[in-house]
């Protein structure tokens, strides 16, 4: 008997635990995408801003404005601007997740698939609210940091139940917020490392760990 074959063996029994309990066809090229089309949205709120704010607008309330755009039209510009790019990443995850798991037998919607989107989808939706108070109460400038915490809070949760480059992507997201948190003038160019930047730098390394070589 081949002394190779109890090795192969116990890496395929291995391989199908995790299976049953990690989704691991998540696409690092839907990183990449998402990355790309974040640091285009970012760019584009980063041209409204500089129109409608004047010089030393405060960076919490955005008070200080330009005529003829009203601050309510500014905030309601950044809010299409950012649905559009999650719709448009959502897209680019499930296209390249979709084409991923046909290539690796692994259901698209199986049980480790489920949860990993419920423990994301838990701290998103009470981020998504948090963000919807926030500008409610007048405090737009909070609302960068805020989505770069509740993501990385919601990577981080969701992160055991796919591949270990999560984790660390939800870390780095993290960190981001919080420091963008203390620096407000800052926040957008923050949100363009958090989801832009580093979505294509972990996005890469996916790619190339896990999917170059098939």
């Amino acid at each position: 008997m081949n002394q190779q074959d109890p090795t192969r063996e116990l890496a395929h029994i291995r391989g199908l635990m995790e299976r049953s309990t990690r989704f691991l066809s998540l696409s690092g090229l839907s990183g990449v995408v998402a990355g790309a089309v974040a640091l285009a949205g970012a760019a584009l709120a980063r041209f409204h801003i500089n129109e409608a704010l004047a010089p030393g607008a405060d960076p919490l309330t955005y008070d200080l404005q330009r005529a003829p755009l009203p601050l309510d039209d500014l905030r309601l510009i950044l809010v299409q601007d950012a649905l559009l790019v999650l719709l448009l990443a959502l897209l680019g995850a499930f296209w390249f997740t979709w084409r991923r798991s046909r290539s690796t037998g692994q259901d698209l919607w199986d049980a480790s698939a489920r949860r990993l989107m419920v423990n994301m989808l838990v701290p998103l939706s009470a981020g998504g609210i948090f963000c919807l108070a926030l500008l409610f109460y007048g405090l737009p400038g909070l609302v960068a940091p805020a989505t770069l915490v509740f993501y990385g809070l919601a990577l981080f949760n969701a992160s055991k139940f796919t591949l270990d480059e999560i984790r660390w992507l939800g870390l780095s997201e993290l960190a981001l917020g919080l420091i963008s948190l203390l620096w407000l003038e800052a926040a957008l160019l923050f949100w363009a490392i958090g989801f832009g930047a580093l979505h294509i730098l972990y996005g890469g390394v996916m790619y190339l760990r896990h999917e170059r070589n098939g």
